[in-house]
């Protein structure tokens, strides 16, 4: 039998793909590190904080020819400064974005 700790509604992956992000009303589109992805939510590494409840666009690009990107619309629920300058962004999906 599994058994786990668990207390979230969706299981957290660890992933190391690149995603791309954008503010939703911005053209501008930069590229950062995904790092955790569950249904219902994803953390990522950029290079610039993002404002608590900010709406991003990401797209989600896995390595292997397999598994399809995810292009998704989420909200900003925390952002923290690590060692190297870089920022931790943990976001919830509220969409995902369908062909």
């Amino acid at each position: 039998m599994l058994t786990h700790d668990e207390k979230r509604d969706y299981i957290r992956m660890d992933v190391d793909c690149d995603i791309t992000y954008r503010l939703a009303d911005s053209d501008q589109v930069n590229t950062g590190r995904c790092t955790t992805l569950s249904g219902a939510g994803v953390s990522f590494i950029a290079n610039r904080p993002f404002d608590i409840g900010l709406a991003l666009e990401v797209s989600i690009l896995p390595k292997t020819p397999i598994t399809p990107p995810m292009t998704a619309f989420i909200e900003v629920v925390r952002s923290v400064k690590q060692s190297d300058g870089s920022y931790e962004i943990a976001a919830s999906i509220k969409s995902i974005k369908g062909n």
